[in-house]
């Protein structure tokens, strides 16, 4: 019995050095992502290595793969520190980013910016301002709120879940009204719903990385709440754990996240929710290190897919949320396969 305080130390420490070894080789690993995606386009090689002679090169790098790559890897840094709020927020180890409706009001939002431009001289001057993604960062903003209402606040996570399902069907069935009565913005809905990061630029980039820095340190502060859930609420609070505000505050986390990744690169699935299962599977730490690794998963994962997409058809491009759905729906099918003998799925 006096062996069990020493051996439960032995095996802290154990996965706080696994934790240290799985970011940096996350960090390494982005960084060779970030050289491959600098280097792969539909002009090859070539402008890479023309750069110092060729300012059509450079700006080709500089100014259309550098921006791309640096925004995917912030996308997806936001949405897989979003799945692991959200997984540890309702304890439920399926739960995505998406479930609280952000991602059925951004489309709403962006297919109305969309509809509106230039259809009234008044609404095409105010959305001139705001722009696409301005409108779907508002509507997946405006949709969490609208799950918190119907929920009546953040107190029962059930009650969250199913105002997030109805938030986002009604939502989505608003956005496909705005697109039967304006036909004309289907293509382009389309590559928002599939998910993009060819329009990503530096403007892009700088706002998702203040965000993904404000959602990590409010997600590091409010990590105790998360860790206080895993034993029972009841358990939380007699560790006197403020459960109310400290939800509201990673509900926000989980809103912020994913409407700035949501306004930039679309819908792009199973990022979020395949990156803290990544990491769960590799090392168990707390919640606070388990969030900052899943954001770095999810930047390597889409990262990952984005320089695929570019790479596969050559000098087309794939979607990059058609690979991440299909990479990440086999990999969580494999999961399910893998734990069934255990008779659960973590």
């Amino acid at each position: 019995m006096k062996a069990s305080p020493r051996r439960d130390a032995l095996n802290h420490d154990a996965g706080a050095r696994r934790a240290v070894l799985l970011g940096l080789s996350l960090l390494l690993l982005t960084g060779v992502l970030v050289m491959l995606g600098a280097s792969v386009g539909s002009t090859g090689f070539e402008s890479l290595r023309g750069m110092a002679i060729d300012p059509v090169a450079w700006q080709i790098v500089w100014d259309i793969r550098l921006p791309r790559t640096v925004g995917a890897w912030l996308a997806g840094a936001l949405l897989g520190l979003a799945g692991a709020v959200a997984q540890g927020l309702f304890r439920n180890p399926l739960a995505d980013p998406y479930l609280l409706g952000s991602a059925s009001g951004a489309a709403l939002g962006g297919a109305l910016a969309m509809a509106w431009l230039g259809v009234s001289p008044v609404a095409a001057q105010w959305f001139a301002l705001v722009g696409i993604t301005g409108m779907a960062f508002f509507g997946a903003a405006g949709a969490v709120l609208l799950t918190l209402l119907l929920a009546r606040g953040v107190q029962h996570s059930l009650r969250l879940l199913l105002a997030g399902v109805i938030v986002g069907v009604v939502l989505g069935a608003a956005r496909d009204l705005v697109e039967l009565a304006s036909p004309d913005i289907l293509q382009a809905m389309q590559a928002f719903t599939l998910g993009s990061t060819s329009f990503v630029g530096w403007n892009a980039c700088v706002l998702m990385a203040c965000a993904w820095g404000v959602c990590a340190a409010a997600a590091w502060g409010l990590a105790r709440a998360l860790d206080g859930l895993t034993l029972g609420e009841a358990s939380a609070r007699s560790l006197g754990l403020p459960l109310v505000p400290m939800r509201a505050g990673l509900i926000g986390v989980i809103a912020l996240a994913t409407g700035a990744a949501v306004a930039q690169t679309g819908l792009i699935a199973f990022v979020g929710l395949a990156a803290p299962h990544l990491v769960r599977s590799i090392v168990r730490v707390t919640h606070a290190r388990h969030i900052q690794l899943s954001g770095l998963m999810g930047g390597v994962l889409l990262l990952a897919a984005d320089v695929l997409a570019r790479w596969l058809l050559a000098p087309q491009e794939l979607p990059v949320g058609v690979l991440t759905a299909a990479i990440g729906g086999s990999y969580l099918l494999w999961r399910m396969h893998r734990r069934s003998r255990d008779g659960g799925f973590a």
